[in-house]
């Protein structure tokens, strides 16, 4: 990347996790990690202090969550973005991190490499959607009642407003979880074309990353759950 450095807070209730990722972090150019939390609202408030591009965020910690403080940072005027940390162990740990609008998921076991990139990914406005498992979360997560207010036929024959056909089948295969690259080749098209079909998703479905698009491309029936 270039320009200034992605900022990363570091949120886990474990130091040596924490310290682990703060040392290799620390030799990869382009990141800086500038704070780390124990807590839940210890991550809120250094979130509000530090100025953090991305927040990795534990799920289980003492006193207010990941999910929760997931819901306090997204929803305040910050403009973090969270990386949640799953071992997937936990579906409702996932649908509820959906709902409390994180960007993304690492599993704690992945690769160094992987974790950098994920927060590259997230740090420009994307979101990670990892193949496999999270693809069959997201699809699940959006087959429940609950997690879908207002949905159903009557909410379908509303959905999409302005959206043109192209764009349509470029959210679908958003939907599918197919990458920009996946998208241009499917459709015959550039990346840079897909990248600004994905773009005029984003505002007219007042979208705050991919993650929400695709639970909006099964929400409007584009792609089935499951």
């Amino acid at each position: 990347m270039s320009g200034a450095p992605v900022r990363v807070l570091l949120a886990d209730d474990q130091p040596l996790v924490r310290a682990g990722l703060r040392v290799l972090m620390a030799d990869t150019p382009g990141i800086e990690v500038v704070g780390e939390a124990g807590t839940g609202a210890e991550a809120v408030r250094l979130t509000g202090e530090a100025g953090p591009d991305v927040v990795v965020m534990d799920i289980r910690m003492p006193g207010m969550d990941g999910i929760e403080a997931t819901r306090h940072i997204t929803a305040g005027t910050s403009g973090a973005r969270v990386l949640v940390l799953t071992t997937f162990d936990d579906d409702a740990y996932v649908y509820g991190a959906l709902r409390a609008g994180a960007s993304g998921f690492l599993v704690k076991d992945m690769a160094l490499d992987d974790i950098l990139a994920a927060i590259r990914v997230v740090a420009a406005g994307d979101a990670l959607i990892a193949p496999g498992v999270t693809r069959r979360l997201i699809g699940a997560f959006v087959a429940r009642p609950e997690a879908r207010p207002g949905s159903g036929p009557a909410a379908r024959a509303r959905a999409l407003p302005g959206v043109t056909d192209r764009e349509r089948e470029v959210m679908t295969l958003v939907g599918r979880g197919l990458s920009n690259a996946e998208i241009a080749a499917e459709l015959f098209i550039s990346v840079a074309t897909v990248k600004a079909h994905v773009a005029r998703l984003f505002g007219k479905l007042d979208a705050r990353d991919r993650v929400h698009l695709v639970i909006l491309a099964y929400d409007a029936g584009l792609v089935a759950p499951g």
